[in-house]
């Protein structure tokens, strides 16, 4: 019989949780839950290697342990510290971390162009709802940005390289999910930037992924570049045939038109099941989908402004045409054909 291994106590803001040795800050945070729950710009449970470069998760241990008491002297970043037995963490009772917090948002707005009304990751943009939580009124900064043109590096994405916070997303997925990685960052310190190898294009069956991880615009799906702002459109639970991947992602609905489809993401937003390109840029019909019912957006943003209820959803084909039929009708500005 195993012996049982014993978790430790951690304290953050106040409210205990019992997690494993060797889990993080953050992860432990994520566990209980609530307000106290750190941002994170570049970690990403699914990837290998993610985390530690945006700095964005910075916390104040006040305790280090019941073994040695005493405070670490800096901010920690949470999604690279481990746990200890008896630790006390602050996130949003301590002044010293929302200051931080507020000045790595300002260094990651330093390049960063004003272009959210015209950016398709608006609505549902990790920088946006930070900036809004700790971004200062007026820049500090008196020199040009950065600049970079945008560029397909695919078939379906483009990159806009002027948005990018090298948070390496998109690098490490493309190594965990593709045989031979394309991409890359280049250079160093002031000129890093994303780009691919010479005369190269991401066209791996799952390279489409490095949309969904992106916490910002630098990578959007040009099959459906401004086609509409994602809180015109509805998200719906939808599941295919697919011999790829599971067939099981979200397709963003605007009447009985699918404008894009997306993996399905948790409450942290990251990627539950990695689809492949084929479901996310040609599966474009109503007809290839089981349309199952609408998606529950948990997240402080625009685009889970409307209230969705548990609805009844089915999907028709009659005689060349589709739509879809909502029993219930107290889900609030879906789009709809009702049955006669």
């Amino acid at each position: 019989m195993s012996e049982e291994i014993k978790k430790f106590k951690i304290t953050i803001d106040g409210q205990q949780v019992e997690v494993a040795p060797g889990t993080t800050i953050l992860e432990a945070a994520r566990q209980m839950g609530g307000k106290s729950v750190p941002p994170a710009m570049c970690y990403y449970s699914k990837l290998e290697g993610s985390g530690g470069r945006c700095r964005t998760c910075l916390v104040e241990v006040s305790k280090g342990s019941d073994a040695d008491p005493r405070p670490m002297p800096k901010l920690m970043a949470s999604c690279r510290t481990t746990v200890m037995d008896g630790m006390e963490v602050k996130v949003l009772t301590s002044e010293r971390a929302q200051t931080g917090q507020e000045s790595v948002t300002e260094f990651l707005l330093v390049n960063h162009p004003l272009d959210c009304p015209i950016c398709d990751q608006a609505g549902e943009c990790d920088l946006q709802d930070l900036t809004y939580q700790h971004g200062l009124q007026r820049t500090r900064t008196e020199f040009e940005k950065r600049t970079f043109d945008a560029d397909d590096i695919g078939p379906n994405i483009k990159l806009n390289m002027n948005r990018c916070i090298l948070c390496a997303r998109c690098v490490l997925l493309a190594n965990q999910l593709t045989e031979k990685r394309e991409h890359g960052i280049l250079n160093r310190g002031w000129d890093a930037e994303i780009s691919t190898y010479l005369n190269k294009a991401l066209d791996n069956d799952f390279i489409g992924n490095i949309i969904d991880v992106c916490p910002v615009g630098a990578l959007t799906d040009r099959t459906s570049r401004f086609a509409s702002r994602v809180w015109y459109t509805k998200p719906m639970n939808a599941s295919c045939n697919c011999d790829k991947c599971s067939g099981r992602a979200v397709v963003w609905m605007k009447g009985d038109e699918i404008l894009r489809v997306t993996a399905r993401k948790d409450v942290y937003g990251e990627v539950e099941e990695f689809i492949c390109n084929s479901c996310r840029f040609d599966k474009k019909d109503p007809k290839m989908w089981n349309i199952e019912g609408p998606r529950l957006i948990d997240r402080h943003s625009v685009i889970s402004a409307n209230k969705y209820g548990i609805a009844q959803t089915s999907y028709k084909h009659e005689e060349g045409k589709h739509h879809i039929q909502i029993e219930d009708q107290h889900v609030t500005g879906l789009e709809h054909k009702k049955d006669k």
